[in-house]
C-alpha cells in the first residue's frame, strides 16, 4: 500500500474525474485501499476535499498557464495581457471542461472566502506586474472585480458572444486611466 498523504488523495480524486467516474469519498477511499474514516485524518470533511482538488485543478489550468513575462517593459499593457489570458482561460475551461468547471462553481466560486484566498496569488502578481507595494492587495483586487462578468459563472452564458472582446475592451478602456 503506498503512502497516503493529501496529495495522493487529491490526485486520486482528480484520476477519478478524469476517467469520468462517480467520484465519493467512499470511492476514493478505495482507490487508496484506506477506509472512509481515514480520510478525515487528511482532511476533514468532503467541502475542504474538493475544495483542495478544485484549487489545484483551477491553479494548474488557468495560473500556471498564465505568461506573466509578456509585456513587462509596459505595466499597463502587461497587465491588460494578463487580465486577458485570466478571462480567456477561464472561459475556455468553461467551453472544454463542463464537469469541473461546474465542480469549481460549487466549491470555489460560490464561496467568497475560498474564492478570495484562491485569488491572492493573481493579486499578488497584479502587484508586481503594476509596481505596487501593497500587502493587502486591495487595487489589484478592485481591478480583478473589474472583471467579474469574464469571470463570475453566473456570466458564462455571455462569455461565447461574438462581442465578448469588445465588452473586455470596454471595461479596459474605463479602467486603464485610473491605474
Amino acid at each position: 500500500m503506498a503512502r497516503v498523504n493529501n496529495d495522493t488523495i487529491i490526485k486520486t480524486a482528480e484520476d477519478l474525474l478524469k476517467n469520468n467516474e462517480t467520484v465519493t469519498l467512499a470511492k476514493i477511499a478505495e482507490k487508496l485501499d484506506i477506509t472512509h474514516p481515514a480520510l478525515y485524518k487528511h482532511f476533514k470533511n468532503k467541502d475542504e476535499l474538493w475544495t483542495a482538488v478544485l484549487t489545484k485543478w483551477f491553479t494548474t489550468e488557468v495560473f500556471n498557464q498564465i505568461d506573466v513575462t509578456r509585456h513587462i517593459e509596459d505595466p499597463k499593457s502587461g497587465l491588460r495581457d494578463w487580465l486577458w489570458q485570466f478571462v480567456t482561460l477561464k472561459k475556455k475551461i468553461y467551453n472544454q471542461d463542463p464537469r469541473m468547471f461546474a465542480l469549481n462553481t460549487k466549491y470555489i466560486d460560490e464561496r467568497p472566502l475560498v474564492l478570495r484566498e484562491l485569488l491572492q496569488g493573481s493579486y499578488a502578481q497584479i502587484n508586481d506586474i503594476m509596481g505596487y507595494d501593497d500587502p493587502t492587495h486591495l487595487k489589484a483586487e478592485a481591478i480583478m472585480s473589474a472583471f467579474a462578468i469574464f469571470t463570475v459563472p453566473s456570466f458564462k452564458e455571455t462569455w461565447n458572444d461574438p462581442d465578448y472582446a469588445d465588452r473586455f475592451d470596454a471595461i479596459w478602456r474605463l479602467i486603464e486611466k485610473g491605474l
